[in-house]
């Protein structure tokens, strides 16, 4: 049950923060009761993680107040938020990639304010090893590591950024039990997510931004989806997603009896065939962890097989490592899950980060940068990508503006297969459907496209056909046409019996 409204425990007044030319925040009033959880809901680039980053002391306000348990407070730095109690779990992580999970757990705090470790994994149900390596880790071990890290130091106000982006649906059950406990012990809780049904099942109340202003707050009780979708985008939206329409091709892409291990011998990926043909979407379904990135990274040199055939239009490419792929000019492009990871170079610009996929091709020794610019500045209209200047990092770009750069850079590679991994992750619902136009577009062209996704509704909507994976096996391969949830849902869980029932 929600605390007293008179029981403020964050009040933001009037906070303001401009980046150069471009307002983020406007005059932003916001206030979070004591036991409570506030979703902060708008569209990307509306100024919801800058916010939180005042709060959280990466960014200081130009103007305005933040107001801690009725006192006003500077905070300066994010050490400085986390003694007044206010830790937050970043959509981008904010990881030593060359540490171990305890070291990036520890790290910066002392003994006393660590709170058990255990206890907290104890709680979560989680079985992370904490002494593996971030490298080595997924991106949905990464998030639950900096899920950790916070709940470590005893944070009373709790800022998550998607939190449940990279977490299974068992996993994202926990961690919302988690946070209606501590809700109910006092502590109040600030949850960014596009996921609608995940505000009305989870928040008590929800604060609207649009282009940087709040729009208002609402009692979750009192409203539903579609009036929190107009509130965001100041119009209404049609949500439903189209199966484009296209001649299925010739096949492009043969997987045959593919198999991956690690580097300890484990099967990842244990004879996986499937086929992809020209002008398809193939969907690929699956609890995280269940090999998906091995089969993305096996495809695309970036993992080694251990078994099997890769053929694209024929060609074998099994034993081909990237580059070697990229070298002889092998027309496939990829998507990966983690964006300023593995996809762009944050610190990079848009042109330079369109460079990299293009300057092996220049005879010159020096790289000419003015045709990139020009094909930045042309994809920033075709796109609609919010940003002052093509010239700014991409990590100062929205997570939805970052993922339509990568979309658009892959896609002018005119390829012949796209690979996708949750392309719509952390992206909100007028974002997500410009991606998913975008891909039936691909569709329309010719291009096999594989995609990986979380949301069964969606893989239903786009796709043609939808392959199903559990540990590392394929458990099934239906029409999308002609399939239901619940069948793919308990394919997802492990469940071996005949396909009677897949058809609806």
């Amino acid at each position: 049950m929600a605390a007293d409204s008179s029981a403020n425990v964050i009040e933001l007044r009037g906070l303001s923060k401009s980046f150069g030319s471009v307002l983020a925040n406007d005059d932003i009033e916001l206030c979070v009761r004591r036991g409570e959880i506030l979703a902060l809901l708008g569209e990307n680039g509306s100024g919801k993680t800058t916010l939180m980053n005042m709060l959280s002391g990466i960014y200081q306000p130009d103007s305005g107040a933040i107001r801690l348990n009725g006192r006003p407070v500077v905070i300066r730095s994010p050490r400085d938020a986390i003694h007044l109690g206010i830790g937050m779990i970043h959509q981008h992580f904010k990881l030593v990639d060359v540490f171990t999970a305890r070291e990036n757990i520890t790290l910066g705090a002392g003994k006393e304010q660590l709170v058990n470790l255990d206890a907290i994994m104890q709680d979560l149900s989680l079985t992370i090893d904490l002494n593996k390596k971030v490298y080595d880790m997924s991106v949905s071990e990464k998030q639950t590591i900096e899920i950790v890290k916070v709940l470590s130091r005893g944070a009373e106000v709790l800022i998550l950024d998607e939190p449940t982006a990279v977490l299974t649906p068992v996993e994202t059950e926990h961690l919302f039990h988690v946070l209606r406990r501590m809700r109910d012990k006092g502590r109040s809780i600030i949850i960014i997510t596009h996921k609608l049904d995940e505000v009305l099942a989870l928040s008590d109340r929800v604060t609207v931004l649009r282009k940087g202003r709040t729009v208002g707050t609402v009692e979750t009780q009192h409203t539903d989806r579609l009036s929190l979708i107009e509130m965001m985008v100041g119009h209404t939206v049609d949500l439903e997603i189209h199966r484009a329409e296209s001649k299925k091709g010739e096949l492009v892409l043969d997987v045959h009896k593919l198999s991956v291990k690690s580097h300890d011998g484990r099967l990842l990926l244990d004879d996986i065939s499937f086929e992809l043909y020209k002008g398809e979407i193939l969907g690929i379904a699956g609890v995280a962890g269940s090999g998906q990135k091995e089969l993305c990274e096996a495809i695309t040199g970036l993992q080694k097989v251990s078994g099997g055939a890769i053929l694209l239009e024929g060609q074998t490419i099994t034993d081909l490592d990237a580059r070697e792929i990229i070298r002889r000019g092998i027309s496939m492009a990829f998507i990966p899950e983690d964006r300023l990871g593995m996809g762009l170079i944050g610190g990079m610009s848009i042109p330079d980060n369109l460079i990299l996929k293009t300057y092996r091709d220049q005879k010159s020794p020096f790289l000419k940068r003015r045709p990139a610019v020009k094909e930045a500045d042309a994809m920033l209209k075709r796109l609609s990508i919010d940003t002052p200047s093509v010239h700014i990092p991409v990590k100062k770009l929205s997570g939805g503006n970052v993922q339509k750069v990568l979309l658009g850079r892959e896609i002018n590679m005119s390829p012949r297969v796209l690979i996708t991994a949750y392309p719509v992750r952390g992206l909100d619902i007028g974002t997500s459907m410009t991606v998913y136009d975008m891909l039936n577009e691909q569709k329309k062209k010719g291009v096999g496209i594989i995609f990986i996704g979380e949301d069964l509704d969606v893989l239903l909507a786009l796709c043609d056909r939808i392959l199903v994976l559990c540990g590392g096996k394929k458990m099934a391969e239906a029409p999308a046409a002609y399939t239901t949830k619940s069948f793919l849902g308990m394919k997802m869980a492990g469940d071996e019996t005949q396909e009677e029932e897949m058809y609806a």
